[in-house]
């Protein structure tokens, strides 16, 4: 199984122990654009054309469950996309 699988197995799963750069990893992988924060503001934001933008604290450990959560419905359905 390759570190990509891995890392979709784990955000599918809800696993508590992701960090902020595998989150990220992911969503860049699947299209999203990344949007550092200005001003000293911690937030990322994600975007990518006809999807909700998504915002995750930088510096937070471990990420809120929400978060997770958030990423995990985007990697769905990106899966749902590429079956099609």
């Amino acid at each position: 199984m390759s570190k990509w699988d891995k890392l979709i197995e784990r955000i599918l799963e809800k696993d508590r122990s992701l960090r902020f750069d595998e989150l990220a990893r992911a969503l860049i992988k699947i299209g999203y654009a990344e949007h550092q924060p200005k001003g000293g503001s911690s937030h990322y934001t994600f975007r990518k054309n006809g999807c909700t933008p998504i915002t995750i604290p930088k510096k937070k450990t471990p990420i809120d469950k929400v978060y997770i959560t958030l990423v995990s419905d985007a990697v769905k359905q990106y899966l749902n996309e590429e079956e099609i």
